[in-house]
């Protein structure tokens, strides 16, 4: 008896070779589909017609966008919307899915019109900024009704980012059906920490932007480690505000026990996670409004072994219990956040009891497989969904 067929699965994203894409490489390597993606930094000259015309058709996109934040033109976001669409509904054609997923909604918008054209369901994948951040919220509010209507269902990192696109979603005429599932983390790398029997050195990783406070985590560290020379510092990563912050170590006198490591690999990165005491991260929501889905490198410190430092801001409080998995402060208080590290750094035996709680937890509900499993079950319920009725969906 043959086997039946698995469910042929298109993915539209924006990359899949940026190094913060790790999510998209792994839904991409991780589902039980047979899954074809295309990307819009990719244009392979000489390549296949139809993916150069998508990163093509994705560029001029992004030109109407910006333009249109300028010039507020909704015929500008609406020739943004159909070029990329036309092309998207040219590869459904050619490739033949059961169904389509798409990477962030600020690129869903770029290929939902597919919806209409084709009959195929759409999955979108929302991860923190495109629900957050003005820039999209703002300039893409009409776009993204319109997507709201026209889906069949999306994929959230936390509750508070479901409860702002079901206010977005409140003209589609169905239940939206949406799915929370953090994006995981992988426990044959994220595994071997003792923080107990670690020195006091502490660990931060991500991104040097606002939202991720790196230079409150720095102040914090700088008042908790006040008297005691050996606690130590490694902040991974690199981006805008990494100038800042290297110049504020330097003037709080932290040169000789903050370390700036850079950009590292997974493999790096593990490893620093298992010599660390705590892993740090002070997310708040940034000045344009952007915040954090349900940040991955707080579940791999979790998973890791590590207890955690952070913030009750947007997803984290659904993956770290205050006082069992890790100590969590409010957004901008760096007195509670340095009074948690110091708390840490002067008690190893807290420390291990709260980063192992922290790893059964994620063992339990937050890795990558968790996650895996989760996206595959809504993808095969939406594919096994009748398609809605002619007039579910309002034209553009």
């Amino acid at each position: 008896m043959a086997l039946p067929k698995p469910l042929r699965l298109l993915v539209f994203a924006p990359s899949r070779r940026a190094p913060s894409e790790t999510f998209i490489r792994a839904n991409l390597a991780g589902l039980a589909c047979d899954t074809v993606a295309y990307c819009g930094d990719e244009r392979p000259w000489g390549g296949p017609p139809l993916r150069l015309a998508y990163g093509l058709a994705i560029l001029v996109s992004k030109a109407c966008y910006r333009l249109a934040a300028l010039v507020p033109l909704e015929a500008l976001q609406r020739f943004g919307t159909w070029l990329p669409s036309q092309v998207a509904i040219r590869i459904c054609r050619q490739e033949r899915p059961d169904l389509v997923l798409a990477e962030f909604g600020f690129h869903a918008v770029r290929v939902m019109e597919l919806v209409p054209a084709t009959g195929l369901p759409l999955i979108v994948h929302f991860r923190g900024s495109d629900a957050s951040s003005r820039r999209y919220l703002a300039t893409l509010r009409p776009r993204y009704r319109r997507l709201l209507q026209l889906v069949a269902a999306v994929v959230v990192k936390s509750e508070p980012m479901r409860a702002t696109l079901l206010a977005l979603a409140t003209q589609r005429q169905r239940p939206l059906p949406v799915l929370i599932s953090p994006s995981g983390a992988d426990p044959a790398r994220f595994a071997g920490a003792d923080p107990a029997a670690a020195p006091p050195r502490f660990l931060a990783v991500g991104r040097f932007v606002a939202k991720k406070g790196p230079l409150l985590s720095l102040e914090a560290f700088a008042r908790a480690s006040a008297g005691h020379p050996d606690w130590r510092l490694e902040m991974v990563g690199e981006g805008p505000l990494l100038a800042r912050a290297r110049q504020r170590a330097s003037d709080l006198g932290l040169d000789d026990r903050v370390i700036f490591a850079g950009l590292l690999q997974p493999p790096a990165i593990a490893e620093r996670l298992r010599g660390a005491r705590a892993f740090l991260q002070h997310s708040l929501t940034a000045p344009d409004g952007d915040q954090e889905g349900s940040p991955v490198a707080v579940l791999e410190a979790q998973l890791s072994g590590l207890p955690v430092v952070a913030t009750r801001h947007a997803g984290i409080p659904e993956v770290v219990q205050h006082g069992v998995t890790g100590l969590l402060v409010e957004e901008g208080d760096v007195a509670a956040m340095a009074e948690a590290i110091r708390r840490l750094g002067e008690d190893p035996a807290l420390a291990g009891r709260l980063g192992a709680a922290g790893r059964r937890r994620c063992q339990e509900h937050f890795t990558v497989q968790h996650h895996l499993q989760a996206l595959q079950g809504l993808i095969e319920q939406v594919a096994a969904t009748p398609a809605p009725l002619p007039g579910d969906s309002l034209s553009p």
